[in-house]
């Protein structure tokens, strides 16, 4: 009985090695024929967008998860409705506002914010915002920003879903001051 369970767990030990160097060998292949298409012209398969979203979603989650959210005030909306218009609407658009004709050709397609940004909780808006996400077009701007401006932007993403049209343009008119 012992020799039977002994020759079962052999066996599965090497099928798991030799599944799992099959799929290191079919990456390897994929990677050096250049078989996937990474033109930002044609969508993502189902498969690839799911694993993607996916690792993306709980990427965050777990990221932010420890991180504190300060009480967020009407000031720091309206900063951070300033530095959004500067910064993000561009590509991901606002209540009544279209995102930029270029940031249209952008795959994956940056989340439209009016909708998504319900999705998110405000420690995952910052944590974005601050840390990027690779091969998406969302770049990192806690190089360029600091905290408390980091969290203004969030304030005011977190704003975005029931916002007006008309309370969206009477809030953070750009000046032309924004040098970041």
């Amino acid at each position: 009985m012992q020799k039977t369970q002994s020759s079962l767990l052999k066996g599965l030990v090497v099928g798991l090695v030799l599944a799992a160097l099959f799929v290191f060998l079919l990456v390897l292949l994929v990677a050096y024929t250049g078989a996937y298409n990474v033109a930002a012209s044609q969508d993502h398969s189902p498969f690839v967008r799911w694993v993607s979203t996916t690792t993306m979603e709980n990427s965050v989650a777990a990221r932010a998860e420890d991180l504190d959210v300060p009480e967020l005030s009407e000031e720091q909306i309206a900063a951070g409705a300033e530095h959004y218009k500067a910064m993000c609407q561009h590509c991901h658009a606002g209540p009544g506002v279209e995102r930029a004709e270029w940031a249209r050709g952008l795959l994956p397609q940056p989340p439209h914010l009016v909708e998504e940004a319900a999705h998110w909780q405000p420690n995952e808006v910052f944590w974005l915002i601050k840390h990027g996400v690779r091969m998406s077009a969302m770049p990192a701007f806690g190089e360029t920003h600091d905290d408390g401006e980091l969290w203004n932007i969030a304030a005011f993403v977190k704003q975005l879903p029931g916002m007006s049209a008309s309370e969206y343009a009477a809030l953070g008119q750009q000046s032309g001051t924004h040098g970041n």
